[in-house]
Formats: C-alpha cells, structure tokens, sequence
C-alpha cells in the first residue's frame, strides 16, 4: 500500500511538471509572434516610416554640425595663435588715441585796472604749452605796468612732467626785468614747482624762485570756474607772493610780500574769446630799507576793470 501511494505521487509530480513545461513554451511562443506581428504592422505603417526617416535626417544634421563647428573652432584657435603671434612679432603702438599725441595751446590774458585814487594798471598774461599729456614745454610771459611808470617783466620756461592723474612736476627757468632799479635790473632764478588740479577744482600753480644775494620766494595762483549757465562764468581767484630770505640791494622785506584777491565775471562768446570784468583787493608789503633805497610801508586797496582773455 505504501509502495502504491510512493508510485501514484511520483506520476502526479511528472504529470503537473510537464504541464507546466508546455505552458511556458505556449506564452514564449505567443509573445514572439505578437512581437513580430507589431514589428510587421509597425513597418507598413507610412507615419512610422516618417518619424523613423526624420530621426535618422536629424542624427546626420546634428553629426554634420557638430563637425563644423569642430572646424570653425580650430580655424578661430589657428588665427588666434597668429595673431598672438605677429602681435607679439609687431607690437600696435595707442599713445596717439590714449593722450600720446602732440598737442600746443596758448592763453593770452589782458586786463586794465583802476584803483579808488584812479590810477590806472595794465597787467598781461600770456601761458603756452606744448606737448604730451606726460611731457610738455610751458612757457609763461608776465607783464605789470602801472600808469605813468616803466614795465616790469617776467619771462618763465619750465619743463613740465606729470606725476599724477592731477598734478604736473615742473622745473625751469625765471628771467625778469625790474625798470624800477637802477643796478641789477635783469635777475634770473631758479624754478621748481607743482601745476595741477587742487581737491573741488581748483586750478593751481605753486613755485619756488631761488636767485641771487640769497633771494628765495614762494608763488602761489589758485582759481576756480563756478558756472552760472554754459557762458556766464563766476571765477575767484587768489594771487599771493611770500619773501623767505632776501640780501639783495633792492631786498623786499620777508614773510608775506603781496595779495591779490578777486573775482572775475566773464562771458563766453566763444572757447576763444572771453571778454570779462574784475574786482579786486591787493596788499603789498614793501620794501626794506637797503643802502640802495628807502623803506616803504604797506598799501591795500580795491581794483575795478575789465579785460580779454584768448585761447587758441
């Protein structure tokens, strides 16, 4: 009974394996031909042979542009490279579009002044320059004649260096003739000095004369534009000379020698011509007493006139 049970059991097993084994075979079968079936229907189907068409067209458009652009770069690296290359070989020289040009402009400055007594003063200003924004030549001529008397002088050549965005080093030369003495009317001294732009626009000249007999002075001329519309400008100016040390025969007497403080209303007609009016007020110190002349005391007075300035 045990061995007919063992039997039956075993039957059992090999029945329900190989039903099993069939019905694997039947879905592989049937997954193969709905594979083939779809492949087939998909291949007589025109918009599938469309979208197939397109993408293979795009994948040889995108291959094809990827290689121009390859090409496209190297070339731009090769004339990259050779342009470095004569660069390097021939460098390009810009000073001429970046202040490297040579450039000249001359300012003549002329006013008459009266005082309260109506003594008149005629005084002449004229200011050259020629150069490079780095280097330039200036030269200054001055002349002061006051009515019914000679004219003094003064001619000033400096070569001028910048040292900054705003500021000129210059050094140079003084000539002046002083009409007023009779020994030692010519003197020459020595220059150096700072010409620029002072902080809120003031344009300024600061100068150091060293001459003969011990005579050493310092200048300063300070102004500044302060524009009412395009051509009606207001410009205050300061004019100051101190006497540091002075053996001269006709020695002026040390510290501060003369002031003079205005302030000028001009009127643009154009960058050329500027026609103005001037007041101001002056202190003079004097000179001391020398075995070649009289000590004189101070004088401070108001100025009033009107004068041209032209640029070219």
């Amino acid at each position: 009974m045990r061995i007919i049970k063992s039997c039956t059991y075993t039957v059992l097993s090999l029945a329900l394996a190989s039903v099993t084994q069939m019905t694997m075979a039947q879905d592989a079968h049937h997954s193969m031909s709905t594979s083939a079936q779809h492949e087939s229907h998909s291949s007589h189907d025109p918009s599938y042979q469309e979208m197939k068409t397109a993408i293979e067209s795009s994948q040889i458009e995108h291959t094809a542009e990827h290689a121009e652009h390859a090409e496209h770069a190297e070339h731009a690296n090769a004339s990259s490279i050779a342009s470095r290359a004569a660069s390097a070989q021939h460098p390009v020289d810009h000073k001429r579009e970046h202040g490297g040009q040579i450039y000249q402009a001359t300012e003549i400055d002329s006013r008459w002044l009266n005082n309260a007594d109506g003594r008149g003063r005629l005084k002449t200003e004229i200011e050259s320059r020629i150069g490079t924004d780095e280097n330039k030549l200036f030269i200054k001529l001055h002349a002061d004649k006051a009515e019914s008397q000679d004219a003094d002088y003064a001619a000033q050549v400096m070569y001028s260096r910048m040292i900054s965005d705003f500021w000129d080093a210059q050094i140079g030369a003084r000539y002046r003739v002083d009409e007023h003495q009779v020994t030692d009317k010519e003197q020459l001294d020595a220059v150096v000095g700072l010409h620029g732009l002072a902080p809120y626009f003031f344009e300024t000249d600061a100068y150091l004369y060293l001459g003969a007999d011990k005579q050493v002075s310092f200048s300063l001329e300070t102004e500044r534009d302060l524009l009412l519309t395009q051509k009606l400008i207001l410009k205050p100016y300061l004019n100051l000379d101190v006497v540091l040390s002075d053996d001269s025969a006709y020695a002026q007497k040390t510290g501060l020698s003369s002031v003079w403080l205005g302030l000028e209303t001009r009127y643009e007609i154009n960058k050329k011509l500027m026609p103005f009016i001037d007041v101001a007020y002056s202190y003079e110190k004097g000179n001391q007493h020398t075995a070649r002349q009289a000590e004189t005391g101070s004088e401070k007075q108001w100025w009033y006139g009107a004068g041209v300035r032209l640029k070219f």
